[in-house]
């Protein structure tokens, strides 16, 4: 159905993307060190479903319509920033207010379930991944070859797996990270507070994001 070579070409991009820092990468960062593997492989695979949205939705058009809405863009784009900013300034007050460094290692985890919750909608509010899709994943559709929205739901699988995989791997490192941290739980806060500022950062650069086009 796809030429070969452009799926290769393709393929090398989706992979290039998916290792590039974003808001998924450092949320998970975040839930792993905060609760453990469990709840970082959790939240990777909601940001692969709320990637999945965003792929079902372009192959549908209906992000193209979002998107083509300047009010509806900024909605949404609004509502993503605010709930980013808000998962990383619960992270960072989360790691200041411990009441001392040896109680980092012991923040009450919040489960799988809503990490799991929490990924879907970190990816699922971003809009610039509705416009990555839209803008990146057409590049390589060739109408001749076809099904159009197969092809779209195909390629777009392709680089939400690669997302979700790089993710799980950020959690498995980041687990690792925090069991070999247990005596230096000094360093652990750090980071926590790291991945927090990260993702208030993120989503304040997402607050400012300019509708495409």
């Amino acid at each position: 159905m796809i030429d070969p070579a452009q799926f290769a070409l393709y393929f090398a991009a989706a992979f290039l993307l998916a290792v590039t820092p974003g808001p998924g990468i450092f949320y998970v960062a975040a839930r792993t060190l905060s609760g453990g593997r469990a709840e970082g492989v959790a939240s990777s695979l909601g940001t692969g479903l709320g990637g999945m949205a965003h792929v079902l939705a372009g192959a549908a058009g209906i992000s193209a319509v979002v998107l083509a809405g300047a009010e509806l863009f900024v909605a949404l784009k609004l509502a993503g920033a605010a709930y980013l900013v808000w998962i990383g300034v619960r992270t960072f007050r989360s790691a200041r207010s411990e009441g001392s460094f040896d109680a980092g290692l012991r923040e009450p985890a919040v489960g799988a379930r809503r990490a799991f919750r929490e990924g879907v909608l970190i990816e699922a509010l971003n809009p610039k991944t509705a416009a990555f899709f839209l803008a990146f994943v057409p590049q390589f559709v060739d109408p001749a070859r076809g099904d159009v929205a197969l092809q779209f739901v195909l390629l777009g699988s392709i680089s939400v797996a690669l997302n979700t995989l790089v993710d799980v791997v950020v959690a498995f490192a980041a687990a690792r990270l925090r069991d070999g941290a247990t005596s230096r739980p000094r360093l652990v806060r750090r980071i926590r507070e790291a991945s927090g500022a990260a993702m208030v950062a993120l989503g304040i650069g997402l607050a400012f994001a300019k509708r495409p086009g």
